[in-house]
């Protein structure tokens, strides 16, 4: 698609970019993304060298910072994941936390912005009673300008991805456009989940494999393999419009990054090793993964604000080991394009805090056929 001809989109709370590349590769175009932590965001400026990244406070935003930002031009979709911590159902639940007025401030973004469309998600948490209230004000905000589709719950597996991932989503079309005939197919996915098999089981083993650095992505060679999953063949395409240069030669060279090693004790390995295939390990509580089974929520550790506190890795299905940062991205539907951080910590942080991009493809595309109609276009 011509890039003059797509319609553009703002990416607040962008992260590394799952809910972004969702947009792209649905066919809009990216005029701003916006995020606080500089960490999260390092990927995004690699492999959306044509996006506009900003590093700021998204509750700080006003006119003038979109005037100089855009200019005169209002987005056609405005899209975005404020940060859960309060609404997790893991960990300390706090409806008090200063992070869930940030629902609010997108709203108020969105009536600055006034797009087309919006499309924010969420943690399943958002919508427990004692939560419910901070949504619902929220949308106030916006309620005389957009219909709204939602909230409403999507797990990535009925989306065509290879974990699970429930989100909440709330989407909103302006109330001087026509609402397109999309409800159903947004809340009843009914795409085919994708096993572990699929997924990772042709990637380069990080225990068998000469060790590589950090300081590089951790580049090394896939298999050569023509017996790929069509989900693997579709994570290997390349787009025109999105991923970084570098990125996609050392791919057309056979090579893919992420594949760093995590070290473990033999303690831990011969615990890893006895560990059956969908059951837990007893002492980290970590999960093994099975290779006809699908992966559970990838969680994304607490940032330097909160400890910096490392979340849950499964283990893989055939070795005494935690995934590497490719087979997770793997499983959270990342093209082998994307590269993450040259550190596994961030790397793994940026994974657990993204949507599934293969979700988020999903829901966008859905958002996108409506540009088809007279009346939006």
């Amino acid at each position: 698609m011509n890039s003059l001809s797509r319609p553009t989109f703002v990416d607040l709370f962008s992260g590394c970019g799952g809910f972004g590349l969702g947009a792209e590769l649905s066919g809009f175009k990216n005029i701003a993304s916006v995020d606080i932590d500089p960490n999260l965001q390092f990927s995004y400026k690699l492999n959306f060298p044509s996006a506009k990244v900003h590093l700021a406070d998204i509750s700080r935003l006003d006119s003038d910072f979109w005037s100089v930002a855009i200019g005169d031009v209002r987005p056609d979709l405005v899209i975005g994941g404020p940060p859960c911590q309060g609404f997790s159902r893991i960990g300390k639940r706090q409806p008090e936390d200063p992070r869930n007025s940030l629902i609010t401030h997108f709203f108020r973004q969105v009536l600055i912005l006034s797009p087309k469309f919006f499309v924010m998600e969420n943690v399943e948490g958002i919508l427990d009673s004692r939560n419910r209230y901070i949504l619902d004000e929220a949308l106030n905000i916006v309620g005389s300008s957009y219909d709204v589709i939602g909230p409403f719950k999507v797990n990535a597996l009925d989306c065509g991805a290879a974990t699970s991932r429930k989100r909440v989503l709330v989407v909103g079309c302006r109330r001087d456009i026509s609402m397109p005939a999309i409800q159903e197919r947004l809340i009843s996915p009914r795409i085919c989940a994708v096993t572990v098999c699929e997924a990772i089981s042709d990637l380069p083993s990080s225990l068998r494999d000469p060790d590589v650095t950090s300081h590089d992505y951790g580049w090394w060679y896939c298999k050569d393999d023509t017996q790929l999953s069509k989900y693997v063949k579709d994570l290997r395409k390349f787009s025109p419009l999105v991923g970084a240069k570098f990125s996609k030669e050392m791919l057309k060279s056979g090579m893919v990054s992420g594949l760093m090693k995590t070290k473990h004790s033999e303690t831990v390995v011969r615990r890893f090793s006895l560990t059956p295939p969908g059951a837990v390990e007893d002492v980290s509580r970590y999960p093994r993964l099975s290779w006809d089974g699908h992966c559970p929520t990838l969680r994304a550790g607490t940032g330097s604000d909160k400890g910096s506190f490392q979340a849950m890795r499964p283990i893989h299905p055939a070795e005494p080991r935690v995934i590497t940062v490719r087979e997770a991205a793997r499983l959270q539907g990342f093209p082998d394009w994307f590269v993450f951080h040259p550190t596994i910590w961030h790397s793994f942080r940026m994974i657990g805090n993204s949507v599934s991009p293969v979700m988020s493809r999903y829901v966008l595309g859905l958002v996108r056929e409506a540009f088809d109609l007279k009346d939006v276009a």
